[in-house]
Parts: C-alpha cells; sequence; structure tokens
C-alpha cells in the first residue's frame, strides 16, 4: 500500500516532554514523525500519542530526527492530544482537521 501523504517520520526516544516558552516556543521529545504542518497548524505523533498544535505564524524551528526532537517557534494558542491513529477509519478524522 502506498503512503500519499508522505509524512517526517524518524528515530525517537521512548521518552515524551512538552516545554511552551511565552506561549512563544514549544519544545517536544519523543516525536515519531511530523504528518503534516502549515503556519496555523501541526500534526504530530508523539511516543504518547496524536498532537495536533495551533496557533499563528507557526514555524518549524529545530527538527532532531536522531532523537526526536522538535521546536515549533510562532504564537502559540493551544496543544491537544487526539484520540485515535492514522488509517482507514482515522484518515478521515485527521482530514477534517485540516479542510
Amino acid at each position: 500500500m502506498e503512503d500519499h501523504q508522505n509524512p517526517l517520520r524518524f528515530e525517537t526516544s521512548p521518552y515524551h516532554n512538552v516545554v511552551i516558552k511565552d506561549r512563544k516556543s514549544m519544545e517536544l521529545s519523543g516525536v515519531k514523525q511530523i504528518d503534516s504542518f502549515d503556519s496555523s497548524e501541526f500534526l504530530l505523533e508523539t511516543t504518547l500519542g496524536w498532537m495536533l498544535v495551533s496557533g499563528k505564524d507557526l514555524t518549524l524551528g529545530k527538527l532532531d530526527t536522531d532523537h526526536g526532537d522538535v521546536i515549533i517557534k510562532g504564537s502559540i494558542d493551544s496543544m491537544t492530544y487526539v484520540s485515535g491513529k492514522i488509517g482507514q477509519e482515522g484518515g478521515a478524522l485527521f482530514n477534517g482537521l485540516f479542510k
């Protein structure tokens, strides 16, 4: 089966940490993949499940694929863990988030 979304996948540690600094920078560890992102939303798979980060002027500040570390910069409005997984059933859920 072909994967048409082509997410960024990388090795990661089993630990997952989140540090938000003044709502302008978010440091994440334990990131398994970045499924999609734009200036208002990031959808990431972490070792503890899927995470949706929303905000304004969001950019990928750092990507360390060896350790699963990510830094997101911009105006961070919210961070939510999303139940479910990508697949035939879950894909519809995530497709609705990015319309």
